[in-house]
């Protein structure tokens, strides 16, 4: 982790504590020892059950490619690469690439074929976000009465995140296109890169032409789809009902569709690349909006830090530990060679 990263950490979690000072510390410790605690033991048994349908929903992809591994080995990859897109104020996407280098590295398979795999469980996860956002935008309009800046954004953000998701699936199919696009990476590369780059064009559409020729062989394999876009919905579903349990742990239920607008329109603010995962801008909306929705302010602060305890600190701290596992060494290896 650089000094940037630690620093934009220290922004985010200074934002975070600004906003307990301004609801009262005292209350919200009051607030955390009405916890049951079987509760939150029972919300993180379901953060681990999602960490294994995320395993399983990437070993679907894995499989449709023909690259043999097994799933514990896919289990810390996937780990290691969610805690980097936590710690990287990428927008959520630094772990991909990382994730993709390992498993290529592991397994001994192309690159390219490495990638595709990742882009393809990303874009199982994009369709029934997109269609819970569209739901939840609705429901904030008409239900949480949102300031209208705040809905503009929300549906700004949606189009902009459909948008990019149809160009690159676009991008992933269409050979002409996808050779377009990435001459004019590769032309943007070059200019701001102080490294003289020999046959860059040739590799780039060959490395192109080998990912599209296996998002082809994934989008037309029914297992993808037939097993991988349902569990996505399973997924998003236990992300929810993950937060509901905290709440129940205050003795609070927040209702279903309430949980749903505030968790997508925290996601969205999380794919910013401002602060590492979102860290204090997340944290304070959720808050704000819970409050605004008629949670008591101690109770939506007591339970948002729990809930990010679990589905952020947890997952961070479990994929930084194994990293020993996937090689210390990876992070260095994956700078060197891109």
């Amino acid at each position: 982790m650089n000094r940037k990263t630690i620093g934009l950490l220290i922004v985010g979690i200074a934002i975070l504590a600004v906003m307990i000072i301004f609801i009262g510390p005292g209350k919200i410790e009051e607030a955390l020892k009405l916890a049951n605690p079987w509760y939150l033991l029972l919300a993180v048994a379901v953060q681990f059950i999602i960490y294994g349908m995320w395993t399983q929903r990437w070993s679907i992809t894995i499989r449709s490619l023909g690259i043999s591994i097994r799933k514990k080995h896919i289990f810390p990859m996937l780990m290691v690469g969610l805690a980097i897109n936590n710690i990287t104020p990428s927008g959520r996407g630094g772990g991909e690439p990382v994730r993709a280098y390992m498993l290529g590295k592991y397994t001994k398979s192309p690159m390219e074929n490495a990638f595709a795999t990742v882009i393809a469980d990303r874009g199982l996860d994009t369709f029934p976000f997109v269609l819970l956002a569209i739901i939840t935008i609705l429901y904030s309009v008409l239900s949480l009465k949102l300031p209208e800046w705040i809905v503009i954004a929300l549906i700004i953000s949606l189009i902009v995140l459909v948008i990019v998701f149809f160009i690159i699936l676009f991008m992933c199919i269409n050979e002409s296109v996808g050779q377009r696009i990435t001459l004019w990476f590769v032309g943007v590369f070059k200019r701001f890169s102080k490294k003289k780059h020999y046959d860059i064009e040739d590799k780039a559409i060959n490395a192109v032409k080998g990912f599209q020729s296996s998002m082809n062989i994934m989008i037309r394999d029914r297992r993808v789809l037939m097993y991988g876009l349902p569990l996505s919905f399973v997924i998003w579903f236990m992300e929810i009902i993950r937060v509901y349990i905290v709440f129940s742990s205050f003795g609070t239920p927040v209702p279903l569709g309430i949980i749903a607008a505030v968790f997508v329109i925290a996601t969205l603010i999380g794919m910013i690349p401002l602060l590492p995962g979102g860290v204090g801008a997340v944290d304070g909306i959720m808050i704000i909006l819970y409050s605004a929705a008629g949670v008591p302010p101690s109770i939506s602060a007591a339970a948002t830090i729990v809930e990010r305890l679990i589905s952020f600190w947890m997952t961070s701290f479990i994929g930084m530990g194994m990293l020993p596992y996937v090689g210390s060494g990876v992070m260095e290896e994956f700078s060197d060679k891109f």
